[in-house]
């Protein structure tokens, strides 16, 4: 570690002089040997050099989502290409071109913060040696040596021998316990600050390696900070951490207020937003505004959430416009459609019920409830059922017989029943004779 640290020497006198600058402000406040002023000094050093990383950290996003979205074309290059890796890598390059991406955007904050990582252990490095270095001078030298941070101080290291940890005027017991917890702290707040872009922030629709890559990601990290972190002095574990809280709130912000597409951040931002302007009836803000825009400008490229947010505003009596903002209108509002068509839907008018549809049973019946089931008035019965309740003429051939006297009673019975066997749904008309039976 001391020989990486000698390779940006050179930075080591504006970090040593920004540390003292920290340091006149708060030993005016909390004394000069305190280990407050000189921790707080640490601490103020990352959040300045993290607020001049901030545009970094905006270029970082975008090429992490612009990665999650290249992911299946890369998977599709890989399978094409997989026996010839140099076609392979062209075919990488030519897309990363095309779309203006570039894989080493997600890690230039990292790489840009390394060299002030590297200074900050060199100066306390000699501080633990008795060195001078950079603007630190005898004086400051033997400030820094007497400042404790809960006992143990700020160049004593966990694997330190208790002779060293003596020679600056502390216990090995609180060293060791002090540093342990702050270790424990640095790989806790790594571990959620990936664990949070995992769970919350990746689009769910697009199964890719670069997730599984994520996922490895955030269990190494934890594990390589507590190996390494044994090896470093307080001060610098006070940098650490103070650089990963900054970064999972960082995160934290960016996730609650400008989520990636398709991610379970997005779902809650757009459910949010659909209150507010309900609520409002508008877009407040210019960012609303571009959030809105955007999700018109997509039409039938939009994801679950966005459809579901148009809809919740087409059903509030809402229409988002291609400008981002948002419009009322009491007689018809212009619905745009999940397929992103437009359609006009008139406020207030109810849609016109069809009757039901009557089986063939209901509709020859004509019976009460068929009428109310289905809304209609009852049919007629057909013009067969009528003719069949009529008397049926003679046949020809029994034209000239005898008419039936009164006083016989079977056959009457037997005209009686042909009649009923008609009415109840039989062949009509004059019925075939049957044989008389033997006697």
């Amino acid at each position: 570690m001391d020989t990486i640290a000698s390779l940006f020497s050179f930075i080591t006198w504006p970090v040593s002089w920004v540390i003292v600058q920290f340091h006149k402000v708060y030993g005016a406040i909390f004394g000069p040997d305190t280990g407050w002023a000189w921790g707080l000094s640490i601490v103020s050093l990352v959040i300045l050099i993290r607020i001049c990383l901030v545009p970094l950290f905006v270029k970082q996003i975008k090429a992490t989502r612009a990665m999650q979205t290249l992911q299946p074309e890369m998977k599709k290059i890989q399978e094409r290409y997989k026996n010839d890796k140099q076609r392979q890598s062209e075919e990488m390059m030519k897309l990363y071109k095309e779309t203006g991406t570039n894989p080493l955007s997600s890690c230039l904050p990292i790489l840009a913060q390394s060299p002030f990582f590297f200074a900050l252990y060199h100066v306390l490095n000699g501080i633990a040696t008795g060195k001078t270095i950079g603007v630190i001078d005898d004086q400051l030298l033997a400030s820094a040596r007497k400042a404790h941070i809960f006992g143990a101080p700020l160049a004593a290291k966990f694997m330190d021998s208790s002779d060293k940890v003596a020679a600056l005027g502390a216990s090995l017991t609180d060293v060791r316990v002090v540093t342990a917890v702050m270790i424990v702290l640095m790989s806790f707040s790594q571990f959620y600050t990936q664990r949070q872009l995992m769970t919350k922030n990746v689009d769910t629709t697009v199964k890719t390696p670069f997730m599984q890559q994520q996922k490895m990601l955030m269990y190494v990290f934890p594990v390589m900070f507590a190996v390494f972190g044994i090896n470093f002095p307080v001060g610098v574990l006070v940098y650490w951490l103070t650089t990963n809280v900054w970064t999972m709130g960082q995160q934290m912000y960016v996730i609650h207020n400008n989520p990636t597409p398709g991610s379970k951040a997005q779902a809650a931002y757009l459910e949010r937003l659909l209150n507010h302007v309900t609520h409002h009836g508008k877009t407040r803000n210019r960012r609303e505004k571009a959030i809105v825009k955007a999700i018109v400008v997509k039409g039938r490229d939009r994801n679950e959430f966005e459809r579901k947010f148009i809809n919740g505003l087409n059903k509030a009596g809402l229409a988002a416009q291609s400008d981002g903002s948002v419009v009322r209108s009491e007689a018809a509002v212009a619905a745009q459609t999940e397929d992103g068509t437009t359609t006009t839907a008139t406020v207030g008018t109810p849609r016109r019920q069809q009757p039901k549809r009557q089986t063939k049973a209901q509709r020859q019946s004509g019976s009460p409830k068929a009428v109310e089931a289905g809304d209609a008035e009852p049919e007629t019965p057909s013009t067969s059922l009528r003719k069949s309740d009529e008397p049926q003429d003679a046949p020809p051939a029994a034209a000239g017989k005898s008419a039936p006297k009164p006083g016989n009673g079977n056959r009457s019975k037997a005209q009686s029943g042909q009649r009923s066997k008609a009415q109840s749904g039989q062949r009509k008309g004059p019925q075939r004779p049957k044989s008389p039976s033997k006697k």
